[in-house]
């Protein structure tokens, strides 16, 4: 059989093909086996993953540690200071004279410690948010028509008017 005119042409691409094709295998393996795919770089990024998660652990731990001393420290400070003054206080009223004692202290003895208000003028109330009205016969402020006249029907006559209009 005589061969084809094309028949050499078209052996030669799949030669080329079969060579270009494992020449891709060839350099896929060596890039492969560069890149670490294997196991061991596994175990060494799950070690790093480990270590990692320990220093978090550990830094909260910290910090949760650290605030627990300042708040406790902050505690002692306010203690210290309350002590001071108190000394200082019971100083004042008893080497001072009751004038300059009443200038430098508050009226009461923990009033600068707790959440009281001391109020400077007797008499003077906060503002109510109700009408303490003791007489139930009378409107009081808060009632809807406190402070308006009703107005006069032309039908009603005055007492005073009767004599003058006729």
């Amino acid at each position: 059989m005589p061969a084809l005119p094309g028949e050499g042409f078209h052996l030669s691409i799949w030669l080329i093909g079969i060579a270009c094709l494992a020449l891709g295998l060839v350099i896929g393996a060596a890039f492969a086996s560069r890149l670490g795919g294997g196991p061991a770089r596994v175990r060494e990024l799950e070690e790093q993953l480990r270590r990692l998660r320990e220093s978090d652990r550990e830094y909260r731990e910290s910090v949760s540690e650290h605030f627990n001393t300042t708040a406790g420290l902050v505690k002692q400070m306010t203690e210290s200071y309350k002590d001071v003054y108190q000394h200082l206080a019971s100083g004042a009223q008893s080497l001072c004279s009751a004038e300059v004692a009443s200038r430098l202290l508050p009226r009461s003895n923990d009033s600068v410690f707790e959440n009281e208000a001391v109020i400077d003028e007797p008499g003077v109330l906060p503002p109510k948010d109700y009408d303490a009205n003791p007489d139930p016969s009378r409107k009081g402020a808060l009632a809807e028509d406190f402070g308006l006249e009703k107005p006069k029907l032309e039908t009603e006559a005055d007492p005073a008017d009767d004599g003058q209009r006729r």
